[in-house]
């Protein structure tokens, strides 16, 4: 196996129940950032334990796209994956567990939390905590959405325009961001219609920029999408018409996942990510962010691995004692 030294193999080892453990990593989250991280900080000979609670937001999702060498993957392979080339370093492990709590412990701090899926409770030490749990997400209230989300429905445009090319869309959302959105969509359909479902989402301004690109807002409240055999068809209106569509992107309301954590004090922007430097120090010092916990928010998987990797650069570099200019920290 590739790996560490025996001696740290033996404390990650005894990390996989979790209790009373030490390691010097703890990466909250097992997403593409969290394993990534993980997985750097493993070749860096670095004792790490990965605490994931096994609750992707990405769950409905067929498949991921724009992925190198992965595009087409299943989100949930692509975690698989990820998860067994971390266990496969001695010094790194993933368990699974609902993390409750982190607090500051001495120099460094304690994580704890409920074993899911038959895992072991969490009780560990660790000198650094990499937060990478992401964000939730709370869809409109439509009755029928989540039945086509992840195969009709998408909330990532950049992921899945492509294959929603050229076909009469939908894009569903209440938020200030809606016509932006809309705008990007139009390159890849000219057939779109903005549902705001009542909500001051779409303001005369952007109404009429959209118009000048032939894309419609309809302001009336939605009763439903509809569908025939697990296929969506279109979006039925409070007033029962039904307007015709084979798909489309709708615009949850995103927040990120860090009750865990509250007591760390961590600071946040005005929608709660977590503020950070460039290499994705936290204002706590041992403390870091990786992913979609940080702004500007959700973004693609392979951005989210690309943030693990360079978080996992500052850990370790911060764990030996190198300042950013290279000059060792005396």
């Amino acid at each position: 196996m590739p790996g560490a030294a025996g001696s740290e193999a033996s404390v990650v080892s005894g990390a996989s129940g979790a209790s009373g453990a030490s390691v010097e990593v703890v990466v909250i989250g097992g997403g593409p950032a969290g394993l990534s991280a993980a997985l750097n900080l493993a070749r860096a000979r670095r004792r790490v334990l990965v605490v994931d609670g096994n609750r992707p937001r990405h769950a409905a999702t067929l498949l991921a796209h724009g992925f190198l060498t992965r595009d087409g993957v299943s989100p949930l392979e692509l975690r698989r994956l990820g998860r067994e080339e971390v266990d496969a370093y001695e010094n790194a492990s993933v368990v699974f567990a609902q993390v409750s709590a982190v607090s500051v412990e001495g120099d460094g701090f304690r994580v704890t939390g409920r074993g899911v899926r038959g895992g072991a409770d969490v009780d560990v030490v660790a000198d650094t905590v990499v937060i990478a749990t992401g964000v939730t997400e709370t869809m409109p209230s439509i009755p029928s959405l989540r039945a086509y989300y992840g195969t009709q429905l998408h909330s990532c445009i950049e992921c899945d325009g492509f294959e929603s090319a050229g076909q009469p869309l939908a894009l569903i959302g209440e938020t200030p961001d809606l016509a932006e959105r809309a705008l990007l969509l139009t390159q890849w359909t000219d057939d779109l219609i903005v549902f705001t479902n009542a909500a001051e989402a779409v303001d005369a301004d952007e109404e009429r920029t959209l118009a000048q690109l032939g894309v419609r807002v309809d302001r009336r409240r939605i009763d439903d999408v509809v569908g025939e055999k697990g296929v969506m068809t279109g979006v039925r209106l409070e007033d029962g018409t039904v307007i015709e569509r084979a798909g489309g992107f709708i615009r949850p309301v995103w927040s990120p996942a860090l009750a865990f954590a509250d007591a760390l004090d961590l600071d946040r922007d005005d929608e709660g990510y977590l503020v950070t430097d460039a290499q994705g120090r936290t204002s706590l010092p041992g403390v870091y962010a990786a992913g979609e916990t940080t702004a500007p928010g959700p973004q693609q998987l392979i951005v989210a691995a690309g943030s693990g990797a360079v978080v996992a650069a500052a850990v370790n570099r911060d764990l030996i004692g190198l300042a950013l200019d290279g000059a060792a920290v005396l």
